[in-house]
């Protein structure tokens, strides 16, 4: 951890919400003036997209399993290289995963390619979003960097919803794969991404309040305002409850650590929850913020 160079890491993957996650995080640093280097967790795989068909393939072959969830397909050192580097001097290196052919078009590459390596530019804190921000294995310590660890957790049938529907529809694979890709990655989960939650210093888990049991033949994915977002703070110390419970309308707590909100209201809890414990990161950096009566205009 820093004081001069705090690292904020968001970690969790699909159907929690990320994309809300981002743009409360964006929010809150455009108010605040803060210059945030943001780092995409895609961008430590080790191998691109037509290289990782390639070692699934031969994972296959040899009885062996590999995903995007497992050290084997990502470089867990050079992310907490990363970390420590930045952590120390403010700098480090960084590249993009290119995804879609929006992606990849302004770099003349082809999609699931790596844009070169380049400096980060001049920051007050690194910003991660990705699988792996408080990953923990014998070789590698990536949590111990992270000054603010939030964990973005749906629950398990609404995470392979949001999977099946995005990977059918938007990149084309048949049901079927996608059920074999679930099931291949299932033990890298369980070692390498559950673990993760339990390091966090606050985790927003989305419940869907419809009916998911079988995950397998939903349609659509449930959205924000057919959920709750659990709350679960890991240590209670300086959290205001009664203040939140007052200003999030249909806010609830449920243990002396949890507190519940209805899916909509998401952004506001987070934009809330997170903008004093940024306010103290930069306090301890010597950075002059604007205090948190802003949020009240």
């Amino acid at each position: 951890m820093s004081t001069k160079s705090p690292i904020i890491a968001i970690t969790g993957s699909s159907g929690a919400g990320t994309s809300t996650t981002t743009k409360a995080f964006r929010h809150i640093f455009r108010s605040f003036d803060i210059k945030a280097a943001e780092v995409e967790g895609d961008s430590f795989h080790r191998f691109t997209r037509a290289e990782m068909e390639v070692e699934i393939r031969k994972a296959q072959e040899q009885g062996r399993h590999i995903s995007y969830f497992g050290p084997v397909a990502n470089d867990f050192g050079l992310l907490e290289e990363l970390f420590e580097t930045y952590g120390e001097s403010g700098n480090g290196r960084i590249r993009r995963y290119l995804h879609s052919f929006d992606d990849a078009v302004p770099y003349n590459q082809m999609p699931g390619t790596f844009t070169p390596w380049e400096d980060l530019p001049e920051s007050d804190l690194l910003f991660y979003e990705g699988l792996h921000g408080g990953v923990v294995t014998e070789e590698n310590d990536v949590a111990r960097h992270v000054d603010l660890l939030i964990g973005m957790v749906p629950i398990i049938n609404l995470e392979w919803i949001q999977k099946i529907i995005r990977d059918t529809t938007d990149r084309g694979h048949s049901h079927e794969a996608v059920m074999s890709s679930i099931v291949r990655s299932m033990d890298d989960y369980i070692n390498f991404i559950t673990p993760q939650f339990s390091r966090t210093h606050i985790n927003f888990q989305r419940v869907p309040t419809i009916d998911t049991s079988n995950p397998f033949s939903a349609k659509d994915i449930p959205s924000l305002d057919e959920s709750f977002v659990v709350i679960r703070f890991r240590g209670t110390k300086g959290i205001n409850f009664p203040y939140y419970l007052q200003m999030i309308d249909g806010a609830f707590m449920s243990r002396v650590n949890t507190m519940v909100v209805p899916g909509g209201k998401m952004g506001l809890a987070m934009e809330l929850i997170i903008t004093p414990l940024i306010e103290e990161l930069m306090k301890k950096k010597g950075k002059k913020i604007t205090p948190t009566e802003w949020l009240l205009r």
